[in-house]
């Protein structure tokens, strides 16, 4: 028996290649360790994620903020040139009290009202047909036949408190005043008969307490 096989616990010399017999020498990479090509995976995804949103996120506020200013623009000058009037029809509370019954289907309603202790007043706008002029005017107790054709009844005031145009030349104007006793309202009826199939009507109705 040799010396190596009475010493079996005696550590082997390294071989010429610098490997020691039993594994990888102490510089050698271990088992489990990470390759020279290994690391954590790349994270350029990540950076290119991050930069897009920084670019797009101001980019869309932007586009946000343009759209919001432009529309607050268009409502502004909507509001502006209305002066008051609100689209759709006056409650059926205040047809009532004003005595204003807007025909049904009409177009381009519009409506404001101003109270004071003094005196109320509906501004209505309309525009109708024949048939819902002449309904419109029967029902408050009057005809078509009682319409003044020249006659503008609105008065400017009246016209300039909502922005109306009526009495300008060139258009085909008639109106009339329909005088009730108190409490009932009084009426300032001016009709546009431009279009005689589709007349726009105006009423201003004034309630004294």
């Amino acid at each position: 028996m040799t010396a190596a096989e009475q010493r079996p616990g005696a550590p082997m010399p390294p071989a010429a290649d610098g490997r020691h017999p039993d594994g990888p020498t102490s510089g050698g990479p271990t088992s489990g360790g990470s390759t020279s090509g290994g690391g954590r995976p790349s994270r350029r995804w990540l950076k290119a994620v991050i930069v897009f949103l920084l670019i797009a996120i101001p980019a869309g506020y932007l586009v946000i903020s343009a759209i919001q200013s432009r529309n607050g623009g268009e409502e502004k000058a909507e509001a502006a040139s209305a002066k008051g009037l609100s689209a759709g029809y006056p409650t059926r509370v205040q047809r009532r009290i004003y005595d204003v019954p807007v025909p049904p289907h009409s177009k381009k309603v519009a409506f404001y009202e101003t109270n004071s202790w003094k005196v109320s007043s509906l501004y209505v706008q309309f525009v109708t047909d024949r048939d819902g002029l002449d309904s419109f005017l029967h029902r408050i107790g009057t005809a078509r036949s009682a319409l003044d054709k020249g006659k503008v009844t609105i008065t400017g005031d009246q016209a300039k408190k909502v922005g109306w145009q009526v009495g300008e030349a060139g258009h085909d104007w008639a109106g009339m005043e329909l005088k009730q006793k108190d409490p009932q309202p009084k009426l300032r009826i001016t009709v546009k008969f431009d279009n005689p199939a589709h007349p726009k009507v105006y009423v201003v109705s004034t309630v004294t307490p």
